[in-house]
This record gives structure tokens, sequence and C-alpha cells, in this order.
């Protein structure tokens, strides 16, 4: 069965293609503009065994804002039609990631209702040239075209990189049990019988 997924969006502000494997080995190649953003993707993909290939060009002369938020609405849209009819697979991730004083919380469900609860607290404005907002407008963007209800919680942590890595690295470990199949299940893990 093939899960993987290859979507490209374009608009005035940004033209994005991205090619998506759930069942890849964590093989990357991102390019986004955004070297730190690049970075904190390669880390779903590494954490996450996922193989993604990424490009986006857009206007950053003006900010990253649109860059970002694309990206993550390509993503979930990725993710969603790689998971298909959801078939087999756990719908259920959750993870605590520790990174030194860092302690991330990331609990997903690929439930067919977007909804996220982004509980962290950032204290800088930017981290390289990424505007550390963007972080919640990314996987905002992630869950509503997923159609995940996503979770994700800052136990501890004062530096600001280790608390964004946390959160994808986090992010990539439970998204990849979330889609592991099961041979336990058959068809939908619901009770409606479907996702």
């Amino acid at each position: 069965m093939d899960r993987s997924s290859e979507i490209k969006r374009k608009t005035k502000e940004t033209d994005i293609s991205m090619l998506y494997n759930i069942d890849g080995v964590g093989n990357y190649n991102i390019h986004t503009g955004i070297g730190f953003f690049d970075h904190m993707m390669t880390h779903i993909a590494k954490h996450g065994f996922f193989d993604i290939n990424l490009k986006c060009l857009g206007d950053l002369e003006v900010d990253c804002h649109h860059t970002i938020e694309d990206i993550g609405i390509v993503f979930g849209k990725c993710i969603k039609e790689a998971v298909g009819n959801k078939s087999g697979i756990k719908r259920y991730g959750s993870t605590i990631i520790p990174m030194d004083e860092t302690l991330i919380l990331c609990a997903l469900d690929l439930s067919g209702r977007p909804y996220l609860n982004f509980d962290v607290n950032l204290t800088t404005n930017r981290i390289g040239t990424m505007d550390t907002e963007m972080v919640e407008e990314f996987f905002r963007a992630v869950a509503m075209n997923a159609e995940m209800n996503l979770h994700i919680k800052q136990l501890e942590g004062k530096n600001n990189h280790h608390i964004v890595e946390g959160i994808f690295k986090a992010f990539g470990k439970a998204l990849d049990e979330a889609t592991l199949i099961d041979p336990r299940i058959k068809g939908t893990l619901s009770t409606k019988g479907v996702l």
C-alpha cells in the first residue's frame, strides 16, 4: 500500500511543492529559505521516520509568515491524503520529549475533527530569521488541514531554541505512532466505523 502524497500549491505569495512518505526512513530534502525552519522540518522527518521533500519560494522580503503558514497548509493536506481512509492505523499518538532543561508533550488524534491546543511560552520574538509566533501558526495550519486533534504543551523549558526543537521532534514522534499500521485493527479504530 502506497502511503505517500505529493502536493503543489502556488499563490501570489508562495510556490510550494511537497512530497511526503509516511513509510519512509527519515530522509529529507528541505529548502524553504528560512534556515531555522528548515532545521525544524528535518526533525519531523528524522524522528517520525518520514521521507520529506519540500521546496518553497515565498515572499520572504515581506516576512516569514506566508511561507511558514502555507507550508503548514500543504503539509496538513499531505498527511490527510497519505493516510487515506485511515484503515488499520493506530489513530492516536503521544510522546513526551526532553531536551536539556525543556520537556514537551505532544498528543494527537487523526480523528477528522481539527483542533489545536498550543500551551507554550516563548519569550523571544525570533530565532534566526523565523518569528517564534509562527510555530503556533504552523501547527494550526497543519492541524486544520490534516483534520487532526493536536495538543502541544510545554511542561518545562527556558531556552526558546530547545522549546521549539522539542516541539517539532515530539510532533514527529507522535505522528509516527498515530500513522503506524496495527494488524489488530480491522477497518478504522472507531465505533462509528469511519474517521
